[in-house]
């Protein structure tokens, strides 16, 4: 039980820290991108990848060690929808994923930075902003047992 709460917690908290970091990193692409701007979106970014960690390593812990049993989720139609949520937050994060390493590296060689549609970046991010609401949504009928198949 004290197991399943703290990875409940671990979970759960974890939710701040990646909404705080895309809406952050949001604001970020909304500004000018000079070394200051550059330093607030990595910044960001970083965190919103260390969410995404915690957030796969916290639930597959949740679903193997946690309180319910692995059944329940298998069996557990919102489950699947909050998968299917979080595999197209990952689909829309490669590019920018990708991108942001590039420019950490040409940072690091003060190297010319790869060019990118600031543009499309903020949809993206925008879009992501609204997937992990609507996961968080998803999440409290699943926990419940809504749609258990």
């Amino acid at each position: 039980m004290v197991l399943a709460a703290l990875l409940s917690a671990i979970h759960v908290l974890t939710l701040a820290l990646g909404l705080g970091a895309v809406y952050l990193r949001g604001r970020a692409l909304g500004h000018t991108l000079d070394d200051e701007g550059w330093r607030q979106l990595l910044a960001a970014d970083n965190a919103w990848g260390a969410a995404a960690g915690l957030w796969i390593a916290s639930g597959i812990a949740r679903v193997f060690l946690g309180g319910k049993e692995p059944a329940f989720y298998w069996r557990n139609g919102f489950f699947w929808v909050k998968l299917a949520l979080f595999a197209i937050v990952f689909v829309l994060e490669l590019r920018p994923m990708m991108t942001f390493i590039r420019v950490r590296a040409a940072r690091r060689q003060h190297a010319p930075l790869p060019s990118f549609s600031i543009d499309e970046y903020r949809r993206i991010n925008t879009i992501e902003l609204g997937l992990v609401v609507t996961i968080v949504v998803v999440a409290t009928f699943m926990a419940r047992g809504a749609w258990m198949f």
